[in-house]
């Protein structure tokens, strides 16, 4: 199996962070990520169909907003908080407090 992209912290760009958050759907990967520190892809099953997941899923690693952990056929997702505060203090901290009437 090919390990997925992750860029690097050097390689993370605002314009890629904010094109990943502009859709609702990754919004609302975004938002049950902050909710659970690592998370099954498999949960998000219910929210859209597999093919679409795994774009939106893949979307978000490459622009560094998450990463992916992976155990044998398992992945697990979670957001790159500290990368994330690191090189945008207080992004993702606005954007998880956004009321969820404003995404959908």
């Amino acid at each position: 199996m090919r390990k997925p992209h992750l860029p690097s912290i050097h390689d993370i760009r605002l314009t890629s962070v904010l094109h990943a958050l502009s859709d609702p759907r990754r919004l609302q990967i975004v938002m049950s990520l902050n909710d659970h520190t690592e998370q099954n892809c498999a949960v998000f099953y219910d929210l859209m169909p597999k093919s679409t997941l795994t774009h939106h899923l893949k979307v978000l690693r490459e622009a560094g907003v998450a990463q992916v952990r992976i155990d044998g056929t398992q992945h697990f997702y979670s957001l790159r908080e500290k990368d994330l505060e690191e090189l945008f203090p207080g992004l993702l901290t606005s954007i998880l407090n956004l009321n969820k009437e404003l995404i959908e």
